[in-house]
Order: C-alpha cells, then structure tokens, then sequence
C-alpha cells in the first residue's frame, strides 16, 4: 500500500509545491547530510539521473546525451547546490573603517541564480544589499559571495532573504542590514501558470532601515 505523507493542512506532500509553501526557517538537511564526500555524491547522482533519463525514454548511446548524467551530477555538487555545504561558506574578515564612512553602503544588482526546492527548476535575479556600518568593513566581493553562497542551495525565497540578511548581522556585527531581492521564478514561467512577465520581491530591513527616511533613501538609489 502506498503512503502519501500530509501535511498539516490535510493535503498531499506533492500539493505544497504549487502553493510556494517554506516548511523551515533553515535549509532542510539531515544531520548526517555531509558524511558523505562529494565524489560518492556524484557517482550515486551520476547513477540516479541516468536511470531519470532512460526511464523517459532518451537514447543515452547518442553522442550529446552519453556524459550527460556525469555533467549533471557534477554540476549539482560542485556548483548549483554547492551552498548546501557548510564548508563552502565565505570566510567574512572585518576591517576597521578607517575613512570614517558612516553612511549607508549599497552593492546593488548583485547576480542571483537560485533554485526552487519545489520543482528543481532556476530563480534568476539580482539582490541589492545595504549595510551601515558600526565601526568595521567588509571587502566588497563578500557581499555577493554571501549571496551566491546561500542562493547556491535548493531554496524558498522568503527563507533565501532571511538567511543572506542574518548571514551579513552575524559577519558585519550590526543590524543595520537592508536587503531587496527580486526575481524571476521559472517554476512560475516555464511550468504551472506560464507567465512569463512577473518576477517576486522579497525584502529584509533591520536596524536603521525600519526607519522610513533611511529605507526610503535606500530603495530610491536602487531604483
């Protein structure tokens, strides 16, 4: 018999997907997630998505498809869910500002390729990230790898915006974090409702920025 497991709504596990629904707060991992080493990974991937491709019926003798599941295997650990590692995560140095700069810092229209934990399929956008600081810096190039670091995991935007802006607190050691991601979800574009023109803004303001003359200025100069 088989089981399909419900949530707390009484519907299907499969049904959440379609409703954009995050279940956690953190990325869900099992404990033992990383026992595991990556050239394992990729071989049991490598195994799995090949089987994905012949049971769809694909020719895999065929020249463009014979390396196909190595590539994707690969791909998956070494690249698009490489975030999921904690051994990945940016090594975030302070350093004193010493030019005495105490406005707000904006790295804008940083680079963002995520994707949906739903349907495995890309999130594509650009984050802009603020901070103030309180007395220490960062290099710029940490912003944008704190961001690619948690966008590289299978993610849910809400919990994507939440972990990038408690990542910057946690490394900046203050509160005066702003974030503005916005994006486009092709779980929404190229399945389900097909559209093709929306995108998704989600938002994190901590600090100064809740207050309306420092947010405002913010998101005026992203504009």
């Amino acid at each position: 018999m088989n089981v399909i497991k419900m949530n707390e709504a009484s519907e299907p596990a499969w049904a959440i997907g379609d409703e954009h629904i995050a279940t956690s707060g953190d990325s869900p991992l099992r404990e033992d997630a990383f026992k595991m080493n990556d050239e394992l990974k990729i071989q049991l991937i490598q195994k799995h998505f090949k089987e994905i491709m012949n049971t769809m019926g694909l020719d895999l003798t065929d020249d463009s498809l014979s390396g196909t599941s190595k590539r994707v295997a690969k791909m998956f650990v070494k690249e698009i869910f490489s975030g999921l590692n904690p051994a990945n995560k940016p090594d975030v140095k302070l350093f004193e500002n010493k030019y005495q700069y105490n406005e707000m810092l904006i790295e804008k229209s940083i680079a963002l390729y995520s994707y949906c934990e739903h349907h495995f399929v890309p999130i594509i956008g650009k984050a802009h990230v603020a901070y103030i600081s309180n007395g220490n810096v960062i290099g710029l190039s940490k912003i944008n790898r704190l961001v690619q670091y948690y966008a590289k995991r299978s993610q849910v935007r809400e919990r994507l915006t939440n972990q990038i802006a408690e990542a910057l607190k946690e490394a900046l050691q203050t509160d005066d974090v702003a974030i503005v991601i916005d994006a486009v979800h092709l779980c929404l574009a190229s399945r389900g409702v097909n559209d093709t023109n929306s995108s998704t803004i989600t938002s994190y303001y901590s600090g100064k920025f809740k207050e309306d003359t420092v947010k405002n200025e913010f998101l005026a100069l992203i504009k």
